[in-house]
This record gives C-alpha cells, sequence and structure tokens, in this order.
C-alpha cells in the first residue's frame, strides 16, 4: 500500500476513533482490546497509531510481563481484574491473561493441569466482563517466520530499534511449532459470540495497522450511538450573549 494512500485512510480512521472515544466517555461505556501475536508482529506499532488517534486521559495502555513476586502470590487473573478500565475509559493489553495459555505452557512456567484448567478460567472471566456490557476486541496478529527474520534482522541493523530485540525473542523463534500449536488451541478454545478472536494478517504493516483498527472500531462500537455530545444548555445561553454580529 502506497504511502499517500495509507495516510487517507489512516486519517479517516483517526476521526472515528475520536468520535468513538468520546461516545464512551459521555456514555459511560468500557472497552478492552487484547492483543496477541508473534514478536515482531507490529503489536507496538499499532498501539502507537492508535494512541495519537485518542486522548490519553481515558486510554489505557498495559503492556503484560512476567508476574512480580506480590502477583505471583494472588490468583493468577486477580492482576488483570485490577487493571480493568472504569466507566468511559479502554484499556489494551500489549499482551493479556492468554500468557498463561501461551508462554506460561509452552515454556513450562504453569504445570500442564494449571494452563489447562484457565481455558475455562478465561472464558468466565471474559463472560462477566461481558455481563456487565464490557466491549471486547481479541486480535491476532499472525506473520510467517520469514517476515519475522527480516524484522529482527532490520531491529539489529538499526540502533534506535535495537531495544527491541531480546534474547527471549530469538529463544521463541525457536520453538515456532509450540507456539503454533499453543495460539490454535487459543483461538479455537476462547472464542465466544462478542468476543472471538479476529486473525489480523499482519505481514504487510501499513494495510494490517488499517484492518487492526478498523475491527477495533467495528469491535468497540458494538451496540452503540456514537455522537458528539450537546453542549451544556447555560454554557450556550452565555456564550450567546457574546456572540459577535
Amino acid at each position: 500500500m502506497k504511502r499517500e494512500e495509507y495516510q487517507d485512510k489512516y486519517d479517516a480512521l483517526q476521526q472515528r476513533l475520536m468520535l468513538l472515544q468520546t461516545s464512551y466517555k459521555t456514555q459511560g461505556t468500557r472497552g478492552v482490546v487484547v492483543l496477541e501475536g508473534w514478536d515482531a508482529a507490529g503489536k507496538g506499532g499499532l498501539i502507537r497509531r492508535l494512541a495519537w488517534a485518542m486522548d490519553p486521559r481515558t486510554l489505557r495502555v498495559y503492556p503484560i510481563g512476567a508476574p512480580d513476586a506480590h502477583e505471583r502470590r494472588e490468583h493468577w487473573l486477580q492482576r488483570f481484574w485490577s487493571r480493568m478500565p472504569a466507566a468511559g475509559e479502554i484499556a489494551v493489553f500489549d499482551r493479556s491473561w492468554y500468557g498463561r495459555v501461551l508462554v506460561e505452557r509452552v515454556e513450562g512456567f504453569a504445570e500442564e493441569d494449571a494452563w489447562k484448567r484457565a481455558y475455562r478460567e478465561i472464558r468466565e472471566f471474559e463472560q462477566q466482563l461481558l455481563a456487565e456490557d464490557f466491549r471486547i476486541v481479541k486480535l491476532f496478529l499472525d506473520i510467517t517466520p520469514e517476515t519475522q527474520l527480516k524484522r529482527f534482522q532490520s531491529r539489529l541493523n538499526h540502533p534506535s530499534k535495537r531495544w527491541k530485540l531480546t534474547e527471549e525473542d530469538i529463544r521463541n523463534r525457536g520453538k515456532w511449532d509450540a507456539y503454533g500449536e499453543a495460539y490454535s488451541d487459543m483461538i479455537k478454545k476462547t472464542s465466544a459470540q462478542h468476543a472471538k478472536w479476529q486473525r489480523i494478517d499482519a505481514n504487510e504493516k501499513r494495510r494490517s495497522r488499517l484492518d487492526a483498527l478498523k475491527a477495533i472500531h467495528r469491535g468497540l462500537s458494538r451496540g452503540m450511538e456514537l455522537a458528539f455530545p450537546e453542549p451544556p444548555k447555560r454554557a450556550v445561553d452565555y456564550l450567546e450573549r457574546y456572540r459577535e454580529d
């Protein structure tokens, strides 16, 4: 996709996302965006474009890593419950509770009984959110091993990008098949009505960002009336007195 075409479509999406966020704030709606996918699939770039389109005061972004010592003493879902958005807010999870059935499964950080049980726990967790009228959007950013290798090489060759390349990235690449099986099970076992996984082909960055932003807008706006609020009558009356002829 050419840059000019991409920019025109992104600008239009920005306006739609701004309206969506305004509607969330005025109507007290709560939204959750879950991003999972291969290393170097473009989650960070997508989050930046989403954040550029939205007011940071009601947008929360949570990069999820390993639990700390305190979180390990709690139920494994507790740290995600505590990050659920308040009324009028949208929360974006860069990695999420699905780590239980992905990295914790593949790397052996969770016992087999625990990660197998987690599929049911995750479904119940999301069902509770849906029952409280949360909107949930779950995106899986998918790339080929060849695309991932090219992006790793790009990170290595550009000093400003090297911080993105970690030893864990290389370790995970060596377990591609195991992670592929885990992703497949995740999608198959945790897709439910209004909380389905959507696969985004992320091999071409510009097109995938647009596809992902459209999916986010579509999912978060489900069942909503999107409209800018009317100004307060008192403010209108006051300012009308000072309207210039």
